[in-house]
């Protein structure tokens, strides 16, 4: 064995295959240099997968474990990733190495990863392919500007290869998510969702061998599987804009500048209390009325013509954040419920939505409109009496 150092449970390898026996026996052998506890998933293999890993298993070096779980049908290499990271969690390791079957990827390159990691723990680590070298299908250098391209903008990260199968998992980082793909998108879901999690996605470039075109074996389906991964980045964009991206801006939110940006307006002697305190109501009512998405434009535009604090009013209309929407919708349909005729009931928070708000319009008009006014003149009043107090301290 390669003179690598791992200490006990510290990392394993995981290695799907489907129908890669000409290559399999070579890519465990020279991965079993390296890391000492292999699992291996047979996905369902047709071929003889099954009678060489038995085989291996009984001649296997008695200093190497090599845990082999077998599917009895195909069920995708997503779904064989995941049962590797079930495997390897309940056997206690902290990390775990993916490599594909096929024989694309160098195991020489581990001890990259273990470098890596250690300077780096709890890291994703992909390794990165050179996808401009002779030999590489054009289909796949396509395939991973166009995989590159939507994971950027799904998560703000810039990666060179997103699709590449030799990979460092950090298997705590990953516990509690629930995947919902299967095939080779999946590994596209994993990449995102550890980024969504706060998972930091390291790059480290890597060897890489693609076999004669005659001689290669793909399980890709080109139009079949491209579709599902087109799907899966529609519905990631969607989420990240909708859900991630503003999420994200809260977190960062400062808000020892924006208590910081209060105290110096508050206690500026050419700002009277009511001034100040007229201004940060006006920005909650526009934050508040039924105008998404121009709440902001027109709260800037109104408060220049009426001279109020355009600061104030801008940081105190963004009440209407994409997290506060649904406590805004709640208690406006609520509201509205208390002033019309025959109110729709029985509404909570984990049903309203933009849909049921739309069947429901006129009394979620009504209640924003009386939500808005109402909070506005509470902020108001609340504002400056603060101000006055804090004044009259002084």
């Amino acid at each position: 064995m390669h003179q690598l150092v791992i200490e006990e449970k510290f990392c394993c390898a995981i290695i799907p295959t489907y129908n890669n026996v000409t290559t399999l026996e070579k890519v465990l052998t020279d991965v079993a240099q390296y890391i000492p506890h292999i699992i291996v998933v047979n996905d369902g293999s047709t071929d003889h997968t099954e009678l060489l890993l038995s085989n291996m298993q009984q001649h296997y070096d008695s200093r190497i474990t090599m845990d082999v779980i077998h599917f009895p049908e195909n069920k995708g290499k997503g779904k064989a990733l995941q049962k590797g990271f079930e495997h390897a969690v309940a056997a206690g390791f902290r990390y775990a190495i993916t490599i594909d079957s096929d024989g694309q990827h160098f195991a020489n390159d581990i001890p990259r990863f273990m470098e890596m990691i250690r300077k780096f723990p709890g890291s994703l680590l992909v390794g990165a392919r050179n996808m401009k070298q002779e030999g590489v299908p054009d289909k796949s250098s396509f395939g991973n500007r166009f995989s590159n391209f939507w994971y950027r903008v799904e998560t703000g990260i810039k990666l060179p290869d997103t699709q590449s199968g030799f990979r460092l998992y950090p298997l705590e980082r990953l516990r509690n998510i629930r995947f919902f793909t299967r095939k080779y998108e999946f590994e596209i879901e994993v990449l995102v969702r550890a980024a969504w999690r706060g998972c930091r996605i390291r790059s480290i470039p890597v060897q890489v061998c693609y076999a004669p075109k005659e001689d290669r074996v793909s399980h890709f389906r080109p139009f079949r599987d491209f579709m599902r991964i087109s799907l899966l980045n529609t519905v990631l964009v969607t989420v990240a804009l909708l859900w991630i991206r503003p999420r994200d801006l809260v977190r960062r939110f400062r808000w020892r500048k924006v208590k910081r940006f209060f105290r110096i307006q508050f206690a500026n002697p050419k700002y009277s209390a009511l001034y100040l305190a007229l201004s940060a109501g006006f920005g909650i009512f526009m934050g508040i009325l039924p105008i998404w998405g121009y709440q902001l434009l027109l709260g800037i535009t109104l408060a220049h013509f009426l001279k109020l604090n355009k600061a104030i009013v801008f940081i105190t209309a963004n009440i209407s954040l994409p997290p506060m929407i649904p406590v805004l919708l709640y208690l406006s349909f609520l509201i509205g419920g208390w002033f019309v005729e025959n109110p729709t009931t029985g509404a909570s928070l984990d049903i309203i939505s933009l849909e049921f708000v739309k069947h429901n319009l006129y009394q979620y008009l009504v209640g924003s409109i009386i939500f808005a006014v109402a909070a506005g003149i509470v902020v108001t009043l609340l504002t400056w009496l603060t101000v006055s107090m804090m004044r009259k301290h002084r």
